[in-house]
């Protein structure tokens, strides 16, 4: 090797990029145990009140007895069979009639006008009226979650099917594609990343509506949980439920990526 040569070895340079992915993977799960560290020190140097926020070990002390009486476990289940449910029924309604807004026009003439109507009223603006129409069990928290997902998946949806090229539609009757191959072939893979963009922001509307759906006379669930303690002043179970709406909705958004990216989106990669 010349003196002037500055080449890394390919030993070396493979244990760098070792070194790089692991400082990758290791640097969220540093940046939250930072938080939490400053979190605690803040309650315990009494910066700020801890009465009202306790500090992680008192949050996770509770988090351990919440598991032990299965509270916690009660509550979560419950929180995301609603949320699941909320969602796929919003974002099944939505993923249909945005194709049909977005490929169709009198279709879109029909309906879009309706929706834009509805777009700005919030899901919790509803609660009153979903626990009179539908009373106090799972139907009125299952209709405002599906409210609330509906929206960021049916105007995706919209979108990606109103921008996809004109020309790979001309080309595509050109050269004798039926209106059924043209949808399949063409219109519905170029929308596709915007209908999986929509899906995924429709996670985490799921998750926010979630809290306000589960005060509808619920008897159980991570935004009953909340209220409860709200009422009995224990703020430390309230931030259990909080942390436990935080790290399911990260985890649904992890894996809805990880599944998309691998089967719908392989090829975005």
């Amino acid at each position: 090797m010349m003196a002037g040569n500055l080449e890394i070895p390919p030993l070396k340079a493979r244990r760098m990029a070792r070194c790089k992915s692991i400082l990758h993977r290791v640097q969220p799960v540093g940046s939250i145990a930072l938080f939490f560290m400053l979190w605690e020190l803040a309650a315990r140097l009494q910066w700020i009140n801890p009465r009202f926020v306790p500090p992680p070990s008192q949050v996770f002390a509770s988090l351990v007895v919440m598991l032990q009486n299965g509270m916690l476990v009660e509550d979560t289940v419950a929180s995301v069979q609603r949320s699941l449910a909320g969602f796929f029924l919003g974002s099944l309604v939505a993923i249909l009639l945005g194709l049909l807004t977005g490929h169709t026009a009198w279709c879109r003439r029909l309906f879009e006008p309706i929706i834009q109507l509805f777009r700005p009223i919030p899901s919790i603006a509803f609660v009153p009226l979903a626990t009179l129409w539908f009373g106090l069990g799972e139907t009125p928290k299952v209709f405002l979650i599906a409210y609330g997902a509906f929206f960021p998946v049916w105007l995706n949806t919209h979108v990606g099917v109103g921008t996809v090229d004109r020309d790979y539609l001309r080309a595509a009757r050109c050269l004798g594609a039926n209106a059924r191959q043209i949808f399949f072939g063409i219109v519905l893979p170029a929308a596709l990343p915007f209908i999986v963009a929509g899906l995924r922001f429709g996670i985490g509307v799921a998750f926010i509506v979630l809290v306000a759906a589960e005060m509808t006379g619920a008897s159980a669930g991570l935004g009953y949980r909340i209220e409860q303690s709200h009422l009995v002043f224990r703020p430390d179970q309230m931030l259990v439920g909080l942390l436990m709406l935080g790290i399911l909705g990260a985890v649904a958004d992890w894996v809805f990526h990880k599944i998309t990216s691998k089967t719908l989106l392989f090829w975005v990669n």
